[in-house]
């Protein structure tokens, strides 16, 4: 992408619409149409005209069809256009592999674990195992960094409100995703915090736990639960001093996640984040996408870039099972976008996922991860996890996430257990918000998307070498657990 002469922007020259870049006014022309009524930016505007029945495109798909007459100059949103998405979907395996236009990127400054792994943080990690201690693994937490500021990156501890009253696959997916954020390359040391009655019984997790300085409590059997905490921390402390040594950026894990989208994601952020994952992935590193409800109408993109057949029938399998989670609770597949993304706006959920796709760049499809497994393979990683922010970037941080790249056209103070680096689709919300952002994708539309991605990759090096994002700046380190079944 150039900078812009014209107001309106027209992705691909298949497209019936084009994005307003600013606010436009009635009685304006651009593209060689004239403005029927006020746009404000981010919105669309119709280039051609398009009957009642008929497909919107944008990006060079289909975005919904149009429920009445639209003329070329008409505002193209929720008023003219709706969804055309159903349950789930039958597919055809047509692999269509692309390129990527990949550059050379520096390598990092990481901490290198016994298992080859990497890590961009060397932090002491608290986990409840259930809710009923997340406030005790607070505190430890909290009296621990202060007793031990500069010693390590940081003392965390991650509260959640489950751990007990679940049954079967539900207490197996709170377990899973606990147990993979304690094996996680960014903590030199974790204490799992338990209570003793619990559903999710400590020796549960530990059977899965491969991390080698590991410390363990039961609030019940403890004298003074925050003064043991606070021991073992102080015996993690001295297990997990390291350095920080070179690594190549194949060593890289990023976690791809849009949240907050608008009429400038599609066009800017994401495109930009894209390349990201093109960067990394080409160099032999792992990128992971999720919110598998934000690929329904731009799936079979993803599925032409299956490494095999068999991967192929696992995304068909993925996608389809999601499509089913809603309809078996009643609920339409399209129930989407927010009402943010409709005010920045986004119309449909398939003009949403056609622009939330685009985080995974051009990269293959080499894997498909359930709801709480890890990363097993290099390339491109589909996860399983819904739309949700915080249950979706905890899900890519117990996958193994080093560094989560977190695109937003309305802004969120939100971040995780790994560095959460915010990326604005337009430079309005960057000046607004710098305690927010780390990164004004917006300069795409002035400096181009090459220009862009350079300066992105030196600011992702640098926090994955040590620079806090805004999130961290902030004290913002949450986690949120995929609640499917159903409480006792």
């Amino acid at each position: 992408m150039t900078p812009m002469d014209t107001p309106l922007f027209q992705i691909d020259p298949r497209d019936s619409v084009a994005t307003a870049l600013r606010d436009m006014a009635a009685g304006e022309s651009a593209l060689g149409v004239m403005l029927h009524g006020d746009v404000q930016k981010g919105h669309k505007v119709a280039l051609k005209a398009v009957a009642a029945g008929e497909s919107v495109y944008k990006f060079g798909f289909p975005i919904g069809r149009a429920t009445q007459a639209i003329e070329p100059g008409d505002r193209v949103h929720t008023h003219n256009v709706r969804t055309a998405l159903e349950g789930s979907g039958s597919y055809r395996y047509e692999p269509a592999r692309e390129t990527g236009r990949a550059f050379e990127g520096p390598g990092f400054l990481g901490y290198r674990r016994a298992d080859g792994r990497v890590g961009t943080r060397n932090e002491i990690w608290v986990i409840p195992t259930v809710g009923c201690v997340s406030r005790t693994a607070q505190k430890i937490a909290e009296h621990a960094a202060r007793r031990h500021e500069g010693q390590i990156d940081g003392v965390h501890a991650f509260a959640h409100p489950f751990g007990c009253s679940q049954l079967g696959d539900d207490l197996d997916g709170t377990r899973a995703i606990l147990t993979a954020l304690a094996n996680h390359p960014n903590a030199g040391g974790v204490l799992i915090v338990g209570l003793g009655c619990e559903s999710n019984q400590m020796s549960g997790m530990l059977a899965g736990i491969t991390h080698p300085n590991i410390r363990t409590m039961g609030a019940q059997m403890a004298g003074d639960e925050v003064e043991e905490g606070l021991a073992l921390i102080s015996e993690l402390i001295n297990g997990a001093q390291a350095e920080r040594t070179p690594a190549p950026l194949c060593d890289l894990v990023l976690g791809v996640k849009c949240g907050g989208s608008d009429g400038f994601s599609g066009l800017t952020a994401n495109p930009l984040v894209g390349r990201m994952s093109d960067v990394v992935t080409g160099a032999g590193g792992t990128a992971i996408l999720t919110e598998i409800p934000e690929i329904f109408g731009a799936e079979q993109l993803l599925m032409a870039r299956a490494d095999d057949q068999a991967l192929f029938g696992g995304i068909v399998e993925l996608v389809n099972g999601f499509k089913r989670y809603f309809t078996d609770h009643g609920e339409p597949v399209s129930e989407n976008p927010s009402p943010g993304n409709i005010a920045g706006g986004i119309t449909t959920l398939e003009e949403k996922s056609l622009g939330a796709v685009q985080k995974a760049g051009h990269a293959t499809v080499t894997d498909v991860l359930r709801y709480g497994q890890r990363v097993r393979r290099s390339g491109l990683a589909l996860l399983e996890a819904p739309g949700n922010d915080a249950v979706s970037s905890t899900a890519l941080a117990a996958a193994g996430a080093t560094a989560i790249l977190f695109t937003t056209g309305r802004g969120t103070p939100l971040g995780f257990p790994v560095p959460t680096i915010k990326i604005a689709s337009n430079s309005d919300l960057a000046a607004r918000k710098p305690g927010w952002i780390d990164f004004d994708a917006g300069r795409v539309l002035e400096d181009g998307m090459e220009d862009s991605a350079r300066a992105l990759l030196n600011r992702i090096v640098d926090i994955a070498s040590g620079a806090r994002t805004a999130a961290e700046r902030n004290g913002e380190r949450e986690i949120a657990i995929w609640k499917r079944g159903v409480t006792l």
